[in-house]
């Protein structure tokens, strides 16, 4: 029996659950409940008419997910009996559901457009789910969401896109039917050439909704592919002939154009890290997924993405570590098996153990712990008005101290562990942005602090205000000196002098001490350094960062006509910085270009391959963190970091930023790596809706955002340095 919602009043709902409390033992064998558009209905008429059904419940296909709320969020409605579940709402938000759902094989979420993301437990409820279906939905994270679904041990067939002429999850007749033989053939004669041409049913002149989307890549194209890599042509037409032969070694002869991509199908080998992370799935994208394919598969993903930080290849859990590191024991058990594994414990490094566990923690925590700073210090100014950081600064040997300056000039320092204010500096008197900021390290309670406006001041922590609300009295500062259009400030390894850039093509040095310029150093680049950063260790030494596209070495020993080496970009550089140790430099330049150099010389050591976005105002910054082992990058017209190996280049791990109260997206402006804690950060967010906001954003890799009841803004992830 089928039941339209669509064409039912409230008035019909009583006596239809009556014929149903009749009939529940007959002979009905099931029953379908379809709604085909927003209908105005009781809710309560609905869940009575579910109740009544009960066990006969085959298909579910609804539009308006409020009706069955209740069977899906309440564990004491006992869930849904039905095996198939379509669910379509703009208004979805988590996918979370409780209850008894294990009759269900098939989900289906397409055009979820306001599920951005799934959690742990998304899909706890639904033991024996086979057929997943998620076009056009929001979901983005690469990393949360193989970890939702790898809780799913009975998933075979998955998609995020769909081929054009197919309903369900299913691989596709019409594309794949005739590839297979030749796939085949290719593979074990070692040489074979074939010619294919696409066909569909539409033009995608004609069709906004046909997006070609092929594991990250947006050309209309054929697809010849070995280890991941694509044999196109885009000055050919769709329907041209595509030759193969044994250097492409071919895997799979597609023929497919995406329909309703969800965003996460635009990541960067989409496929390859779905094929690795959900092991048993068959079908993808209503692609079919061969053995071969899954071998060049394990070879992409192994060149592109690390599973676990430091090289560890198998998850270990906490217990096991520090039970090697208590007996000296050198092999481990692997819980499922009797065999033991070898370990790394002799002749290694003194960090393997500390590396070890962080590898631990972070396999086991899918989901990063995030909150802002506002959450643990409640600052306002008054009338309730919030302070809108700009810039922030870790402490360098004080692991609890920050410093942040913000939009109207305030300075905080502040304790971010416990949220205790430590000193208040405000606003003199018009207001101006602070836009750099520097602690000295051999003065652990001075700071310094470099406005638009140019002005440089010095500060002693000790001499601040101790509270926002004791008044607006002038705390005592050394004015340092003046720079126009300031952008960046520094200070070299003694704590002697300082280096201020800014929409100019030169840079000054200052003295500390006395507040004098000592070197001006004009037309050093043909553009507007953006920043400028000393050596750690090596007091006269320092980078520029041009939107001329160039980064230059300096020595202030030396005549400052020539530098020591200049090194190309081929966007603006927006930053560059040193390693903790001085021997590499990490540029960032406009769009995600993102390199790493020695140091010596400005040879290129790891480029790290980021997906642009084709904006000219996407802004990309990037630091070290745990010393000079990884890196994390954000750009401000993008609300994800990205956390990758320093010496491989290869993607650890990405973190979405989002504002839980609005729903928006969080942009990167500025974000540092904590000097002491192994995969931790702060990032500067900003969201763009009515009333943004600017946030400091602490970041934990090792811990999960789940089980700790604190606000947090996980969906697991703008000029000055």
């Amino acid at each position: 029996m089928a039941i339209l919602l669509d064409c039912l009043k409230d008035a019909d709902f009583p006596p239809l659950v009556d014929v149903f409390v009749e009939v529940n033992s007959s002979d009905i064998d099931a029953v379908d409940i379809t709604q085909a558009s927003h209908c105005s209905l009781s809710k309560d008429f609905v869940i009575s008419l579910l109740d009544a059904i009960n066990l006969k419940l085959r298909i579910g296909d609804l539009l308006d997910i409020s009706l069955v709320d209740d069977f899906l969020r309440d564990p004491s409605k006992g869930g849904l009996s039905c095996n198939v579940l379509n669910l379509r709402s703009s208004q979805m938000g988590d996918f979370n559901i409780s209850g008894s759902f294990k009759h269900l094989h098939t989900l289906n979420l397409d055009f979820c457009a306001s599920l951005t993301s799934l959690q742990k437990d998304s899909f706890a409820c639904l033991p024996n789910l086979m057929r997943l279906s998620m076009c056009e939905t929001g979901v983005t994270n690469l990393w949360t969401t193989s970890a939702a679904l790898s809780k799913l041990t009975s998933l075979v067939e998955l998609r995020f896109q769909n081929c054009m002429c197919c309903k369900g999850t299913g691989p596709c007749p019409v594309s794949f039917s005739v590839t297979e033989d030749l796939q085949l053939a290719c593979h074990r004669t070692g040489s074979v050439e074939f010619s294919g041409h696409l066909q569909t049913t539409s033009s995608p002149e004609h069709s906004s909704d046909l997006l070609p989307v092929l594991d990250g890549m947006s050309n209309l194209q054929i697809e010849v592919s070995l280890s991941g890599l694509c044999a196109q042509d885009e000055n050919k037409s769709p329907a041209s002939a595509i030759n193969c032969s044994t250097e492409d070694a071919c895997t799979t002869f597609r023929k497919y154009v995406s329909h309703h991509p969800s965003p996460i199908c635009f990541e960067k080998h989409y496929r390859v890290y779905m094929i690795i992370s959900l092991p048993r799935l068959a079908v993808l994208d209503n692609r079919p997924i061969r053995e071969l394919e899954r071998e060049t598969a394990k070879a992409k993903f192994s060149e592109c993405y690390e599973l676990l930080p430091y090289k560890r290849q198998h998850k270990e859990s906490v217990v096991s570590i520090l039970h090697m590191r208590e007996t000296g024991a050198s092999t481990s058990h692997n819980r499922y098996s009797s065999r033991p594994r070898q370990s790394f414990s002799y002749g290694k490094s003194p960090y393997f153990y500390s590396r070890s566990l962080c590898a631990a923690k972070l396999g086991c925590s899918g989901w990063p712990l995030l909150h802002p700073v506002s959450n643990i210090c409640p600052i306002s100014k008054d009338e309730g008005k919030s302070l809108r950081p700009r810039q922030f600064e870790y402490h360098p040997s004080n692991s609890s101290l920050m410093v942040f300056g913000t939009l109207d000039g305030e300075i905080i320092v502040i304790n971010h562990e416990n949220g205790h204010i430590i000193g208040y500096v405000p606003s003199l008197g018009s207001t101006n942005s602070v836009l750099g900021l520097c602690w000295l390290k051999t003065y652990p309670s001075k700071f310094l602090a470099g406005s638009d406006n140019g002005a440089l001041r010095l500060y002693d922590m000790n001499d601040l205000l101790p509270n926002i609300a004791d008044g607006y009295a002038s705390p005592c500062n050394v004015t340092v000196g003046n720079f126009e259009q300031l952008t960046s400030v520094h200070v070299n390894a003694t704590d002697d002098q300082l280096i201020a850039s800014g929409y100019a093509k030169h840079v000054a040095i200052y003295d500390i001490n006395s507040g004098k310029c000592l070197q001006l150093f004009k037309d050093m680049h043909q553009g507007p350094i953006n920043v400028a950063k000393f050596a750690h260790h090596s007091p006269s030494i320092f980078v520029t960062s041009s939107f001329d596209r160039d980064i230059k070495m300096w020595d202030c020993r030396q005549n400052p006509i020539r530098p020591c080496y200049t090194v190309s970009s081929s966007r603006g550089n927006v930053m560059a910085c040193f390693s903790p140790d001085d021997h590499h430099v990490l540029v960032s330049a406009v769009d995600n270009e993102v390199k790493q150099l020695m140091a010596v010389d400005g040879s290129l050591h790891t480029k790290f391959e980021i997906p642009p976005t084709g904006s000219s105002h996407n802004y990309t910054r990037s630091y070290y963190l745990n010393g000079r082992d990884y890196i994390i990058s954000g750009s401000s017209d993008e609300s994800v970091v990205r956390i990758c190996c320093a010496q491989t280049g290869r993607r650890l791990r990405d973190v979405y930023l989002e504002d839980r109260s609005s729903r928006t997206s969080m942009f990167v402006q500025s974000l540092r790596g904590d000097p002491f804690r192994h995969f931790q950060m702060a990032v500067l967010a900003t969201s763009v809706h009515p009333g943004s906001k600017s946030e400091i954003i602490k970041v934990n890799l090792l811990a999960s955002c789940h089980g700790i009841k604190e606000y947090s803004l996980a969906r697991s992830s703008r000029l000055g340095g």
